[in-house]
């Protein structure tokens, strides 16, 4: 504002000492005249162009401040340019804002979620390798039938065994989810017997178990439509 009525009150003189030069000093009065006029109109007239020039500024600091909180919140999210629920924080792995449910909001029921889509994942990477082997190598039954062979063992027998060796290991990998809040085995936790624990890994791992738990969906759905294995409907 200073700078701009600097140049108004040199447009002034400049006006003046023009009329002086050609009148002589007899037009003295009417510059004083021309001065008295012009300054305030030119003042006047400065302020508000200095007013208008601030304004677009002024309006353009919120859409600013939004662009720098959107760039300091910047994460890769599920969707480009989402803004992610206020509950997922980026702090854990594979959290890329997906939860349109809003079923993490609670932050103890959002850590044991966490923990049992990395333990519905686990289960589904083997899930798919034991499928796309078996199917290679050409076993029978199909892996949709290999329940109903007989194995030798009776029924009664094997499910006894089984809920007590899976009722074991799940509630040890209860307990030790609630004392450390990792993932682990009887009482190691975490389990990491080859050393490559680590955020990377974690993000790589929960990444590879949805891409295996949406494949498994596919092979089911795929046995149930047309009584074919993955490998089989890819070369009909």
């Amino acid at each position: 504002h200073s700078v701009t009525s600097a140049f108004c009150y040199i447009a002034v003189e400049i006006c003046a000492r023009s009329i002086l030069t050609e009148l002589g000093p007899h037009s003295l009065p009417a510059a004083v005249s021309l001065l008295s006029f012009l300054t305030p109109k030119l003042k006047m007239a400065a302020a508000l162009r200095s007013s208008a020039l601030r304004a677009p500024t002024r309006a353009s600091r919120p859409a600013r401040s939004a662009v720098r909180v959107a760039a300091a919140a910047g994460r890769p999210t599920w969707l480009p340019n989402l803004n992610p629920p206020a509950h997922l924080k980026g702090e854990m792995a594979g959290d890329f804002g997906f939860d349109p449910l809003g079923l993490g909001a609670d932050p103890a029921r959002l850590k044991w979620f966490a923990e049992a889509e990395k333990t519905n994942g686990r289960w589904a990477m083997m899930a798919v390798v034991g499928i796309l082997g078996t199917e290679l190598l050409g076993v029978q039954p199909s892996w949709w039938n290999a329940g109903a062979k007989d194995y030798g063992v009776a029924m009664g027998p094997l499910t006894a065994m089984e809920f007590l060796i899976m009722g074991f290991l799940e509630t040890k990998r209860y307990q030790g989810f609630k004392e450390t809040g990792s993932s682990g085995l009887i009482n190691q936790f975490p389990f990491d017997p080859a050393g490559m624990n680590s955020r990377d890994m974690a993000v790589k791992e929960i990444k590879n178990g949805r891409l295996a738990m949406v494949a498994f969906v596919g092979f089911a759905v795929q046995a149930l439509a047309s009584r074919t294995g993955p490998i089989e409907g890819l070369t009909k």
